[in-house]
């Protein structure tokens, strides 16, 4: 899959958290690979779990260039880092299409430990949905362990459907019906200015 030009990839914006902190949010890049390093060692035993449903210690060369060389159509992530230290990150949000429906994309939210609670999986999320509607995509998938609550609670008020799975919960979100269709533009303009808030509609 061939790359976009830079001038079709949002750009970044800062945002207010919950705490009152400022936090920068753009596009995955190429050369986040030390940060993504970096927020995976943030994580506890609990959290990389429940991310990635088995153990995981650290990430290959392979998987590195993956999770960061992306095409921005097929493949997107939204980082979440310290408005004034770049290096420091701490959230991600990613889709990646179904290559056998493209109107279908799996996605995923990881947040370091020390910031979850405020606001940035919640910004990331309607970002990654905003970016996902607008390339074509209608429908969210994902697996998520029976006993999450943290997330199962959130994806129930939106009308997530779930379904057994070899053992964990197969996740779909029909994102029309669930988030109100805000471009990405829109989205970063509400989150710079403190009314981001991205709750299903009622």
């Amino acid at each position: 899959m061939s790359r976009r030009q830079d001038t079709s990839v949002p750009g970044e914006q800062i945002v207010t958290l919950r705490d009152g902190s400022r936090a920068r949010v753009r596009p995955i890049r190429p050369d986040d690979k030390e940060a993504l390093v970096a927020g995976l060692e943030r994580l506890s035993n609990e959290s990389t779990y429940r991310r990635f449903l088995r153990p995981v210690t650290k990430l290959s060369e392979r998987e590195l260039r993956y999770l960061t060389e992306i095409d921005y159509t097929n493949h997107f992530a939204w980082v979440a880092a310290d408005a004034d230290d770049a290096s420091d990150g701490f959230g991600v949000a990613r889709y990646i299409r179904d290559a056998k429906d493209p109107e279908v994309a799996e996605a995923a939210v990881a947040i370091v430990d020390d910031h979850q609670g405020k606001g940035v999986g919640t910004i990331l999320m309607r970002l990654l949905v905003a970016t996902a509607q607008e390339n074509g995509i209608k429908v969210f998938k994902g697996w998520v362990l029976g006993d999450n609550r943290q997330v199962l609670g959130p994806l129930e008020r939106i009308g997530a459907r779930r379904t057994p799975d070899e053992g964990v919960l197969k996740i779909e979100i029909d994102l029309e019906e669930a988030f109100d269709g805000s471009s990405v533009q829109e989205a970063l303009r509400a989150a710079a200015a403190g009314e981001f808030e991205a709750e299903p509609r009622s």
